[in-house]
């Protein structure tokens, strides 16, 4: 029985990969849209999904209208992602609300286990490429993540966030 689980989950991720690998076409959008809601998601209207993207499993995720995804967004679905209206998420960057725990010696990493925290984004939020959201996150409203940023925590309201891990840079005027 488990082998069997085990196959279908792979044929489901091939599945996820040849769809989401469609072009950002209004018609593969609504297609894409309707598959995520289908496995427990609730996406909103007139969102885009660029090629390549993978949002997984989909249960526990929450978006709100006018979200662009970029090419190569991968999202991890495990400990609830909300994403707000008009966000803009560059690309290859990386939303994770599941991590795993590290272990205490001697334990092996594969026996840790894993830890969910959610992770909110709020409206008008612009998340430049190759960033990386941890688990717990909050970003407020209309706040910038500059390109490259690793977030962990609260990043408030109107503000420029940047760097490894990301800091305030400035308030936006």
């Amino acid at each position: 029985m488990r082998i069997i689980r085990i196959e279908l989950i792979a044929i489901l991720e091939y599945l996820f990969i040849l769809i989401f690998a469609l072009p950002r076409l209004k018609i593969f959008n609504f297609l894409k849209r309707g598959i995520l809601n289908l496995f427990g998601a609730k996406v909103g209207r007139n969102c885009t999904f660029y090629p390549s993207i993978w949002v997984f499993p989909g249960k526990h995720f929450l978006t709100g209208d006018y979200v662009d995804f970029a090419k190569g967004v991968v999202i991890t679905t495990n400990g609830g992602v909300t994403i707000g209206n008009r966000v803009l998420i560059g690309y290859n960057t990386i939303i994770l609300s599941r991590n795993h725990n590290i272990p205490h010696p001697p334990e092996r990493i594969f026996d840790s286990g894993h830890s969910s925290l959610p992770v909110i984004i709020e409206d008008d939020v612009w998340i430049g490429a190759n960033c990386t959201i941890l688990p717990g996150s909050h970003i407020k409203r209309g706040t910038v993540i500059a390109a490259g940023a690793v977030v962990r925590g609260i990043c408030e309201s109107y503000s420029i966030y940047g760097g490894v891990p990301a800091k305030q840079i400035k308030k936006i005027e």
